[in-house]
């Protein structure tokens, strides 16, 4: 399923939409600019475990840590109001929002650690992604590994160039998109 934007500004879901298919707002060639612009992975708390960006135009501005507490300080502001204005009991809760500019992506693990991928519109679904980063890599390359701590940072160049490869390799990946 596939979302677009149509007139006047409301979000109509079509589940025969193809890229082929452009609808009446999207820009053209916009699926030949597929990307990951960058990964987030904050523990419980709040910390930002870990942080990497592949295509990225834009700075914030703002020192790294500023960026992390504001974008915390988002994700508990949305899930607060997804929880609280959803008139189902939503068991996954909230997945991903998107902006004219992007579309992130969320998954929390049970135990707390929440991993934010932010892409660009083209890219509709990255849960699995999600998921196995977490799994298949954060799983093996940290919470298997006796020398690494996850306390504060994750310092593990294996597990870097492990997700590095992987973020490369995904079909939406593409380092010249705009």
């Amino acid at each position: 399923m596939y979302i677009y934007k149509t007139p006047p500004s409301c979000f109509v879901a079509a589940q025969n939409w193809t890229p082929q298919r452009r609808g009446p707002y999207l820009r053209r060639n916009q699926e030949e600019k597929m990307t990951v612009h960058n990964l987030y992975i904050f523990d419980r708390n709040g910390s930002c475990l870990y942080y990497n960006e592949w295509n990225r135009k834009k700075q914030a501005g703002i020192s790294k840590e500023e960026e992390f507490k504001l974008m915390y300080g988002m994700l508990f502001s949305i899930r607060s109001f997804v929880s609280k204005m959803s008139p189902l009991d939503m068991k996954e809760g909230f997945l991903s929002f998107q902006t004219s500019k992007y579309r992130l992506h969320y998954y929390e693990t049970p135990s707390g650690l929440k991993f934010v991928m932010n892409t660009d519109l083209s890219v509709s679904n990255a849960r699995e992604t999600l998921q196995h980063i977490y799994s298949n890599l954060y799983v093996e390359y940290i919470v298997k590994n006796p020398v690494c701590v996850a306390a504060h940072s994750l310092d593990s160049e294996l597990f870097s160039s492990r997700l590095d490869a992987f973020i490369r390799a995904l079909p939406y990946y593409s380092p010249r998109a705009a």
